[in-house]
């Protein structure tokens, strides 16, 4: 990993809060991700599974945590599970985690391996009542998928078919979306780099500038101050390709006059910032552009102002819509007669405005927690509002993380440029 060490009393909070929510008892099985083939003997990039890596910062491949916290055995309430090294493994993939090594960065001293645990988990499933098995039950995953975590389950409760079995995803849905004060701590490294990398391609960017170029910029500055890769696929968009909201080929040249959106974030300690800007290409705004651009600020403002513990997130999410409306509407794109003759079902700012505009953020950019119920003390949010203008070729978008505390919303991408006037400002010095 290129991260510094992290206190493991991040993890060790992570895995009390997640026994605090099981039966009495009751074991809890996470196993890791495996390596996927790709072509050949090629192998995709390897992501540990989210919950594993929440629970022991552990992101080795085939890695498993075991919770069992009423074990007669005191010794072994929680288990660490790696893939056994050996001297011929390590000749082609370098070095694997020693049980000492393991323990410093998870907090937890049983140390197993992979190849001779099922004798120790039978023990404890002939004592357990209640197992909590571990699937992906994202709302947005795409279910005809090769699904490793149901073969797992499937093969599990083949072999123990009389027990009482337990989801674990809806306890992780809900613990993972509450972010502690150690959680945001890593969070706010990979915002201050994604902040840094922002700074410098600002001072780059100029008309002729390749979008590609622009990514290789980023990626320099992520790299050299140590985040571990891009959170998502880096979003260099300029000109028109700003209305493709998920726009990721960066190959075209970036105009003078044109804006350039760039979505983009770092991953630090497994842990995801995601930011949003838009920018001219040369540096200043045209008044048509500069009002667009405020008026996607004024969203943004009003979103941080309304996104607070207690308010219902469908609730959010309708005032957000009106906002959107009125400042299209402000910006003569759609009419009151429009919206009096619009279809409830496709209302008319719907052609400039198509995307939602908050998600809960962390491991996962993407991450867990509710789209239905209130929002609640502890929350991490991305704000993104944007309007898309076919008519003009003019996409605009713009995105913090707010974390959401007793004391008020804490933006933590606050004092990075994101007036006309700053990004002007910023881009003046270069």
């Amino acid at each position: 990993m290129k991260y510094l060490p992290i206190p493991n009393k991040l993890y060790t909070q992570n895995r009390e809060r997640f026994i605090k929510k099981m039966k009495p008892n009751s074991i809890a099985i996470f196993p890791g991700n495996p390596v996927l083939p790709t072509n050949g003997d090629a192998i995709y990039t390897y992501r540990p599974n989210a919950d594993v890596v929440w629970l022991s910062g552990v992101v080795q491949e085939k890695s498993m945590v075991i919770l069992y916290p009423d074990n007669p055995d005191a010794s072994a309430r929680e288990v660490l599970v790696l893939i056994r090294p050996n001297e011929h493994l390590e000749k082609w993939e370098g070095h694997k985690l020693r049980a000492d090594e393991a323990t410093a960065l998870s907090g937890i001293k049983n140390v197993q391996w992979l190849d001779s645990i099922d004798t120790t988990l039978q023990v404890m499933m002939h004592n357990a009542e209640y197992v909590y098995l571990n699937t992906n039950e994202n709302d947005r995953l795409d279910t005809t998928l090769f699904r490793p975590d149901l073969l797992y389950v499937h093969d599990f409760m083949k072999r123990y078919p009389v027990h009482k079995y337990e989801r674990s995803a809806p306890i992780m849905k809900e613990l993972r979306a509450i972010k502690t004060k150690e959680e945001i701590a890593v969070t706010q490294q990979a915002v201050n780099i994604t902040h840094k990398a922002f700074l410098r391609v600002m001072k780059f960017i100029k008309p002729g500038v390749m979008e590609h170029e622009i990514e290789a910029e980023i990626t320099h500055e992520f790299l050299r101050n140590r985040a571990t890769r891009h959170a998502y696929d880096c979003i260099i968009a300029s000109g028109d390709r700003a209305r493709v909201l998920h726009y990721i080929e960066n190959n075209r040249e970036c105009k003078d006059g044109e804006l350039i959106l760039m979505d983009f974030g770092a991953e630090y300690g497994n842990y995801c910032a995601d930011m949003t800007r838009t920018i001219p290409v040369n540096g200043k705004f045209t008044k048509r552009q500069k009002q667009v651009y405020n008026a996607v600020l004024d969203a943004h403002n009003y979103a941080k102002k309304i996104l607070k513990p207690g308010i219902a997130f469908p609730d959010y999410v309708a005032k957000m819509n009106a906002e959107m409306e009125k400042q299209i509407l402000g910006l003569g794109l759609i009419t009151k007669a429009d919206i009096k003759n619009q279809d409830p079902a496709n209302p008319a700012y719907r052609k400039y405005f198509y995307h939602g505009v908050t998600h809960h953020l962390g491991i996962d950019v993407h991450d867990l927690g509710t789209r239905t119920l209130p929002v609640k003390e502890g929350m991490l949010f991305t704000i993104e509002p944007g309007i898309y203008i076919e008519e003009e070729q003019i996409g605009i978008r713009i995105e913090n993380n707010v974390w959401l505390t007793k004391g008020g919303n804490v933006d933590l991408f606050k004092g990075i440029p994101i007036t006309a006037e700053e990004i002007e400002a910023a881009m003046k010095r270069k």
